[in-house]
């Protein structure tokens, strides 16, 4: 692997920095914070993600299931079978960056997904996170695609990869269940390959 990562940590503690942006996994102490962002961006949110389940706590509204969702992250990080990072900016907690559903042997693939609080949306810290995450994917894990998939009318989520040039893929068509229906999504992808060859270009324009 070539030699311009700027991850510094390991795999049970990373702590992943760009320029302006920090990547870290959430805690039970950073509940407030996080509950005080997720109230503030429900409306914003909502259309995008998954219905929650009607038997299960609340996260946003329940400590201890807080507390759960991050020992299940840490799970997962032990298991090498996904990675959950807050994204922080300007000292505060501003989204999260999430590299999930992890598979190795003859995929070693992995999916991204992301969110940005509406405050801080449109000053480009999800690309430079989303950068961030890419370069420990592929020069720190060693996988070989990356996919993030997006509902075809998000553009603000579009806007991301695509200021990335990160190659469209296509439809897939009723790809997750979002907000209480099935919805299709654009799936966008990158490769080692195609990482090797951009990869620099995209570390020198973000994460420097």
């Amino acid at each position: 692997m070539r030699t311009w990562s700027r991850f510094r940590g390991t795999r049970d503690g990373q702590v992943l920095r760009g320029s302006r942006v920090e990547l870290r996994p959430l805690v039970e102490g950073d509940f407030a914070e996080w509950q005080a962002v997720r109230r503030a961006n429900r409306d914003w949110l909502t259309p995008w993600e998954p219905s929650p389940s009607s038997s299960q706590p609340d996260v946003v509204e329940d400590r201890v299931a807080f507390a759960a969702r991050c020992g299940a992250r840490d799970r997962e990080r032990q298991m090498d079978a996904g990675y959950g990072f807050g994204v922080f900016a300007e000292g505060r907690l501003v989204g999260e960056m999430n590299l999930s559903g992890v598979q190795r042997g003859p995929f070693q693939s992995g999916h991204v997904g992301y969110w940005i609080d509406y405050r801080y949306a449109g000053q480009e810290y999800t690309p430079e996170a989303l950068v961030v995450v890419l370069d420990y994917a592929f020069e720190t894990l060693g996988l070989h695609r990356v996919q993030i998939s997006i509902i075809p009318r998000n553009q603000a989520s579009r806007r991301v990869v695509e200021k990335l040039g990160i190659r469209d893929e296509g439809i897939a068509l009723r790809y997750l269940e979002i907000n209480g229906r099935r919805e299709d999504h654009v799936r966008y992808a990158i490769t080692s390959e195609e990482w090797q060859e951009r990869g620099p270009e995209l570390v020198a324009g973000w994460m420097s």
